[in-house]
């Protein structure tokens, strides 16, 4: 199978592409995976480590053809204030939930989410729902998401949509922990190296004439 293993950033590449792929935000974080162009063409994906890949970007082919990336329009939110001020503010209360945001200019951008919308307007912001492709900011440690993991198994995807979750654990006089609301996408694929756990194991020792565990 013809191989793609590097992807060519917008504005970098010219000339007309052979085929094109169309993605939502999601799907376009990948490292190594069969895709399947709009116009019938097959090829693997083979990156050295997960990446996303953007709107206007190319896939080179080992035979020199070039696959243009096309991001599909997804259901979002726009988000404007009264002042520069208010977006910052606006914002935080975004970032402090762990949710995906795109910035342009004075504009922010997020998925649609009925509960956060009534928040924002709850903050003074002017939400207005739109369809567009999404590209939101990539963090401070280069990962698309803050909460988005790529993992790859080989030539089959597999896509697992987790979340809402919310997770209370009470330690008593020794304080709580509260996590945010926060949704994971997870595609799989079969060396992404990017490992993680997301169990909670606490453990008590009570001395009443029994012990108990709790795991």
């Amino acid at each position: 199978m013809i191989t793609a293993t590097r992807i060519l950033p917008a504005g970098t590449w010219s000339g007309t592409p052979a085929d094109t792929l169309a993605l939502e935000r999601d799907d376009r974080h990948r490292r190594r995976l069969v895709m399947r162009c709009v116009g019938k063409t097959v090829f693997l994906l083979d990156l050295k480590e997960a990446a996303v890949m953007k709107d206007g970007d190319a896939l080179e082919l080992e035979d020199g053809r070039l696959i243009l990336v096309q991001a599909v329009p997804e259901r979002l939110l726009e988000i404007t204030a009264a002042s520069p001020a208010d977006l910052v503010r606006v914002a935080w209360h975004l970032g402090n939930r762990h949710l995906p945001a795109q910035f342009l200019g004075d504009r922010l951008r997020i998925r649609y989410d009925h509960v956060i919308e009534d928040m924002l307007k709850g903050l003074g912001a002017t939400v207005a729902p739109v369809l567009a492709a999404f590209d939101p900011e990539g963090g401070a440690y280069g990962h698309g998401e803050v909460h988005g993991h790529d993992h790859d198994h080989g030539e089959h995807e597999h896509a697992h949509e987790h979340g809402p979750e919310r997770h209370h654990h009470d330690h008593g006089e020794a304080g709580a922990h509260h996590h945010h609301e926060h949704s994971h996408a997870h595609a799989h694929g079969d060396d992404c190296g990017c490992g993680h756990d997301h169990g909670h194991s606490h453990e008590h020792d009570h001395s009443h004439g029994h012990g108990h565990k709790h795991e």
